[in-house]
């Protein structure tokens, strides 16, 4: 009995079915309408877009109306007043008096106030307007780690059906060498040693068969669960053999690009403008205010009193400056300006702490596809040659130059080098897209660019 090897390329087809395959762009595209970070993410998003118009409001008038009406009782008693009158000279001594009691009372006023000097206020006008620029760049950070998961997720489950794939076929093989084992030696052609060998392999392979078998339940559950698409309709595709890193720009160019778009450095630079500003809020230079204001209004009382019915109505109008300067303020102020001051040192410290960061992951991001055509063209030489070192294995298994073991070796080393290859071209795809995303640079089309590289 004879073990056939299925070729590489029917490998490369196991566990892909192209007409139903879902590709990675399709996946992405489930995931950000399923996935409830990107919900939390458009909601943050247009919280944020209304925070623009919050900053504009604070410098437009405030129009208020007050009203009411009630009863209210008042005596009035004036003594020793001057009364003057034309025709009617001047008297000195003069005594007025008047009495509403339980009167009805009625009071309406309308102000307006138009800020034109207010420090404290600008302030939180650019705080608003920092705020609405953070959310859309979280809104970009977030849309960014969910693609990478995805991606990540989705090669899991590439890699786990390889792999499952792989040793299924190997347990097919080990099962045939047994039984050939079995039928060679009871023909007095092999020693009991080959089916030991061959019954030991076939008992491991079925313990690692159920463990890969988990494996790739959890990688495709994990897949489902982010996307809402239904476990069975996720056929994922693998990347294709040639699979290459595009041309790099130099290190350079990337670390500065990073620094200048990275969406985690721009949050930070956010909160350190944020931070600025809540400094000059309680800074002495925006402590006098200026409005303008404006103000009509009448208070009236009429009933009846003392001296007979009667009523009185004031009126007023008034339009004009208002300044306020706060003389003194039980040290609050001071004691606010000292603890911005030191949350600025903070945001400023973090800044510089994600500056560092960003630098180093871009390196890594960078040196890892610098290495990756290298690294994913001696594996394919591996690969080349595990194969035909298992031919020969297997022709020499025929001629009795190689036994059992020998062959079920090279079975598995064989199956490692392809796994191995495919490996290496997921993780190439995968850092080419980390890098990107530390540049600030992740979208849809870089996303289809890559999707482009899978086998359809």
């Amino acid at each position: 009995m004879r073990m056939k090897a299925l070729p590489t390329a029917a490998l490369l087809a196991l566990c892909v079915s192209g007409a139903h395959a879902a590709d990675l762009l399709q996946v992405w595209q489930a995931a950000r309408a399923h996935d409830p970070q990107m919900a939390v993410a458009e909601a943050a998003r247009a919280a944020g877009a209304t925070q623009r118009e919050q900053a504009r409001a604070l410098w437009r008038p405030n129009l208020g109306f007050s009203g009411g009406v009630g009863q209210r009782t008042a005596d009035t008693d004036i003594r020793g007043a001057q009364f003057s009158a034309p025709g009617m000279g001047t008297s000195n001594g003069v005594s007025f008096g008047t009495s509403v009691h339980s009167g009805t009372a009625t009071q309406w006023a309308v102000n307006a106030r138009q800020p034109l000097i207010h420090g404290e206020r600008s302030a939180q006008s650019a705080q608003l307007d920092i705020a609405a620029s953070a959310a859309e760049i979280g809104w970009q950070a977030a849309q960014q780690d969910v693609m990478l998961r995805t991606v990540q997720r989705y090669f899991d489950l590439v890699l786990a059906e390889r792999k499952l794939a792989l040793l299924r076929q190997q347990q097919t093989a080990v099962e045939h060498a047994l039984a050939e084992a079995k039928e060679r030696y009871a023909l007095g052609d092999t020693p009991i040693t080959d089916t030991h060998e061959a019954t030991a392999r076939a008992r491991s392979l079925q313990a690692q068969v159920l463990a890969a078998e988990s494996e790739w339940q959890l990688a495709r559950n994990a897949l489902a669960d982010a996307t809402g698409l239904g476990p069975d309709a996720l056929q994922v595709l693998a990347p294709a053999a040639d699979v290459a890193p595009p041309a790099l720009q130099p290190l350079d160019e990337w670390i500065a690009l990073a620094l200048a778009s990275n969406p985690q450095l721009r949050l930070q630079q956010a909160q350190a403008q944020a931070a600025q500003q809540e400094v000059k809020k309680f800074s002495a230079a925006s402590s006098p205010t200026l409005d303008l204001v404006a103000q009509a209004g009448r208070d009236r009382l009429q009933g009846d009193g003392n001296f007979g019915a009667g009523s009185t109505t004031q009126k007023q109008h008034m339009i004009g400056l208002q300044l306020n300067v706060p003389l003194y303020t039980g040290g609050m102020r001071s004691a606010k300006l000292e603890e911005a001051l030191r949350l600025e040192d903070k945001a400023r410290a973090e800044v510089e702490l994600t500056r560092q960061q960003v630098s180093q992951q871009t390196r890594a991001a960078w040196l890892a596809l610098q290495t990756a055509q290298a690294r994913v063209a001696a594996l394919a030489e591996a690969v080349t040659a595990s194969e035909a070192r298992l031919a020969a294995t297997r022709l020499g298994r025929e001629v009795g130059d190689r036994t059992t073991l020998d062959l079920l070796n090279a079975e598995n080393d064989a199956d490692a080098a392809r796994l191995a290859w495919l490996q290496a071209r997921t993780e190439t795809l995968q850092n080419r897209l980390r890098l990107q995303a530390l540049a600030g640079q992740l979208d849809e089309a870089q996303l289809q660019s890559v999707n482009a590289l899978l086998q359809h």
